[in-house]
């Protein structure tokens, strides 16, 4: 049975809702429950709580034998301040459904009455609300919940909203369609000085003003080649904030992205190597640590094949 008006409306209301009271990784306790409010009207065969953090799973059974297909959204937003100025905009100072995972999650609540009022027509279909996707953290905390044993999927889907792209447009790709990447933080420890005697300490800055440059040019490529690499610098800070004092102390962060996960590992090594041998020509330390790890996100052939045929019957 396809969505009414009337159950478009309530959809969209619902969505901006979520849109106003935005929850960073890891802390959507109030949107699982929002949720789990509103797919406990659909009449759900099953839902688990509780996922990986706040993750939510609702389960729609035919009762007839066949393969679980799970469709996967995303509850978090992120920790950036909102300047739409829309009516439905953030009301959390600091964090904002920038990146649409609000929307995901109305898509997802739709296909959720979609199933109450016409279950599948054989085996089960599971729609996953995953917790903590920004950080990286969240998927694998669900799958290493032994709960997700039961509702263990034969096809797992997913969407991701593309500004830009014609409404009802919809875009395949099998195969990696993105990246694996990872955060990296170099720290620089040299010492302090007064700032009328910098050649009594050992500052950070000439160091950091080669290894900024230096990282982007360890990439490779374009996306399309199987060895693609990218570095990213984001981010530099270093000493404090005053005039009196020359720097001891030094951060440079990067994010690294490849085409393949075996790349990365070779990708990190070399990134530490040029920090390493950089500092030590300058006199510094150096120690590294890493953050938001993302493996690549690669599309099974079989499943595209899938969905392609799926939408082709439906004009799209």
């Amino acid at each position: 049975m396809a969505l009414t008006n009337r159950d478009i409306v309530e959809l969209t209301e619902w969505r901006r809702k979520l849109h106003r009271q935005p929850e960073i990784s890891n802390e959507e306790e109030k949107t699982a429950r929002e949720v789990v409010d509103f797919l406990t009207d659909t009449g759900p065969d099953k839902v688990l709580t509780g996922l990986g953090g706040h993750g939510v799973a609702a389960v729609y059974d035919s009762g007839k034998a066949g393969p679980t297909v799970l469709f996967r959204s995303e509850l978090d937003a992120l920790p950036i301040e909102e300047l739409s100025g829309a009516e439905h905009s953030s009301q959390v100072p600091g964090k904002s459904h920038m990146c649409g995972h609000d929307g995901h999650t109305a898509i997802l609540a739709a296909l959720g009455r979609q199933f109450g009022r016409d279950r599948p027509a054989r085996g089960r279909v599971v729609l996953m609300f995953q917790p903590a996707e920004e950080t990286g953290n969240g998927a694998a905390g669900v799958v290493a919940d032994p709960r997700f044993g039961e509702i263990q999927p034969d096809f797992a889907f997913s969407l991701h909203n593309l500004p830009g792209v014609p409404f009802g447009e919809v875009r395949l790709k099998a195969g990696t369609v993105n990246c694996a990447s990872r955060g990296m933080r170099i720290v620089l420890e040299g010492k302090t000085a007064h700032s009328s005697m910098p050649e009594t300490g050992t500052s950070p800055m000439p160091a950091v003003s080669q290894l900024m440059p230096a990282l982007p040019a360890l990439g490779r490529g374009t996306f399309a080649d199987d060895d693609f690499s990218m570095v990213t610098v984001t981010h530099c800070s270093m000493g404090e904030a005053v005039f009196g004092i020359a720097p001891g102390y030094a951060e440079v962060w990067a994010t690294l992205r490849t085409r393949r996960d075996e790349r990365m590992a070779e990708l990190v090594a070399s990134a530490e190597a040029l920090a390493a041998e950089i500092a030590a020509r300058h006199g510094l330390s150096v120690r590294f640590d890493y953050h938001e790890i993302f493996v690549a996100s690669v599309n099974a052939s079989d499943a595209v094949e899938h969905l392609a045929r799926a939408l082709d019957e439906e004009g799209v």
